[in-house]
């Protein structure tokens, strides 16, 4: 299977995504083409992710002094309290800045360790090993990090970017239905909001895709990384055009939030609503036009999710879920803002309503 290789070029650091099935096998050869070098590293690794493929990768890093410590990743453990058990351990090991963090898992273990990365010793050599669908081709790009706390989703972080990403499918066949679903929301995302050449490829394989046939899966991989690749480096920091980026996810870190992070609604599932809900909003508003919006519809209606916005909340949690809206870091007014749609591939950022008007929305969407 081909190997293919992405280049980041920030700002703050030029960086390569490696995305490839067993490419974690030819880590050290890896390590010295990217000329990535470190005396100690510590691995922290996603508890589901299977101990024998970490145990393999360990043996092929080519240096003596390598920890390896678990993390139960869940959103409930995506907090300081974990963050500041990394800090505790490398300053005990004494890591330079010379040194290196390894994250092995999903979004949540990028985000938690990558920050950790970021803050010790105002930052050390990190690389982010993806195993998640979501992970490799939306939060291990862009140098995003953070944690959660009472009034949010990753609303302490930092803007951190690794030095090597390596996105291994081999990691995606211990993964769960469900799991390759919530990858596949940000695919989604990034064809709307970028492609609708990317879009109507999905629409072709999408069966391929979630099924994890191959080159259909490499390719989505490799061309939704392109379109964050190409976002992140006109802007790093989300000044302005990088909040296409958040499109649906206005809706959907306030659903998770409502529900408290409680696993009944994970990420990706969260995002598909929160598209619904923008796509919903865009049409309403007159934004987005009929057609668009039924090719939309009719594409997530044939992914079979049965999930729906009322099987989660009812009128009653209306105000929960503005409040949590009013928190969203896009916002610099009372009002709240939300990145919509015009036409799949041509986003609109900047759009800002008052709260009357997202609660009358939600009413309508909510049955009881």
């Amino acid at each position: 299977m081909k190997t293919n290789k992405l280049l980041i070029n920030t700002k703050d650091k030029n960086y390569s995504i490696i995305i490839g099935a067993n490419v974690l096998d030819k880590i050290s050869i890896i390590l010295k083409k990217e000329r990535i070098k470190f005396n100690k590293c510590l691995i922290i690794v996603d508890k589901r992710v299977p101990k024998k493929i970490v145990v393999r990768f360990k043996k092929k890093i080519n240096t003596n002094k390598i920890f390896l410590k678990n993390y139960i990743s869940n959103e409930k453990n995506k907090n300081y309290k974990n963050v500041n058990k990394i800090l505790n351990f490398l300053l005990d090991k004494n890591f330079n800045r010379d040194d290196c963090l390894i994250s092995v898992g999903g979004g949540i273990t990028g985000d938690v360790v990558g920050f950790a990365a970021s803050i010790y010793k105002r930052g050390l050599k990190f690389i982010n090993i993806p195993t998640t669908l979501l992970a490799q081709v939306d939060s291990s790009i862009g140098g995003k990090t953070g944690i959660n706390n009472g009034y949010g989703k990753n609303l302490i972080g930092s803007f951190y970017q690794p030095d090597l990403v390596i996105s291994d499918t081999i990691f995606l066949k211990s993964l769960s239905k469900r799991n390759i679903i919530c990858g596949y929301a940000e695919i989604l995302k990034h064809s709307l909001i970028a492609s609708k050449k990317n879009f109507l490829f999905l629409e072709k394989f999408k069966n391929e895709i979630i099924n994890l046939k191959s080159p259909f899966i490499e390719k989505a991989i490799l061309e939704s990384c392109k379109i964050k690749k190409n976002v992140v480096q006109k802007d790093e920091r989300e000044k302005n055009f990088r909040k296409i980026l958040n499109f649906g996810h206005t809706f959907a870190h306030a659903y998770e939030a409502t529900l408290k992070y409680s696993g009944k609604l994970n990420h990706g599932e969260a995002v598909i609503l929160g598209i619904i809900s923008a796509i919903k909003f865009s049409y309403l508003n007159l934004f987005l036009k009929k057609k668009n919006y039924n090719e939309i519809f009719k594409h997530i209606n044939s992914l079979n999710l049965k999930i729906d916005v009322n099987n989660f909340f009812n009128k009653k949690d209306i105000k929960s879920i503005i409040d949590f809206m009013k928190l969203d870091k896009k916002n610099k007014s009372t009002k709240i803002n939300l990145v919509l749609l015009k036409k799949i591939g041509k986003p609109i950022i900047n759009l800002n309503f008052n709260f009357n008007k997202i609660e009358s929305f939600l009413k309508k969407e909510l049955i009881n």
